[in-house]
């Protein structure tokens, strides 16, 4: 490829079946943008304690060739996504909405072995391998799932803990002791 080529650019369609395969090993450049609810992504959909309407993540994808010192031009893909899912908040385990807000940039290399000898302390660019049919709704789906916290909850405040071990509020129950487990297994047995 000469360095000074225009590549021509090409408009990603939205749906998600022309997603799973994105020729990245065609001499041109890329970008679109769309929207993506729960559904379309199933790994996500396992995920999602409940999926409501506008559930989902809009994603904003360009790519590009970069010069590289002394070879070819290097192709690097930018991501963005925005968007929201509802997960169990691990402090009241009632369902609580996840806002996310995540950009990446990916170099696109040639082979697995290329990828392979990336340098992982590269912060700024993830190393992937492109491919005629390249699965973007899959790379889509496993950066949503890598940005989702470890331990969703709601923010500060918003909900209190519960045990309903005690049965009732859980303020009340939180005040009563509950029984030694001994004196249960005692008065089962003079029963």
């Amino acid at each position: 490829m000469n360095r000074n080529q225009v590549l021509p650019q090409v408009q990603l369609l939205a749906e998600p079946s022309a997603l799973k395969k994105v020729d990245f090993c065609a001499p041109q450049t890329y970008q679109g943008t769309g929207f993506l609810s729960i559904t379309d992504l199933p790994r996500l959909t396992k995920e999602a304690s409940v999926v409501l309407k506008g559930d989902g993540f809009h994603w904003v994808i360009q790519t590009h060739f970069e010069d590289s010192p002394g070879s070819e031009p290097l192709q690097t893909m930018d991501l963005a996504l925005k968007g929201r899912i509802h997960l169990i908040c691990q402090r009241c385990s009632q369902d609580c909405a996840v806002d996310l807000d995540e950009k990446r940039r990916f170099l696109l290399l040639a082979t697995e072995q290329d990828a392979d000898d990336y340098p992982v302390e590269d912060e700024e660019r993830e190393a992937l391998v492109a491919s005629q049919h390249f699965n973007l709704l899959e790379t889509i789906e496993d950066e949503v799932l890598l940005s989702l916290p470890l331990i969703p909850k709601h923010p500060e405040g918003f909900c209190e803990p519960h045990d309903s071990s005690f049965g009732g509020d859980a303020e009340e129950g939180l005040s009563e002791k509950p029984e030694n487990p001994f004196n249960i297994l005692k008065n089962m047995k003079k029963n």
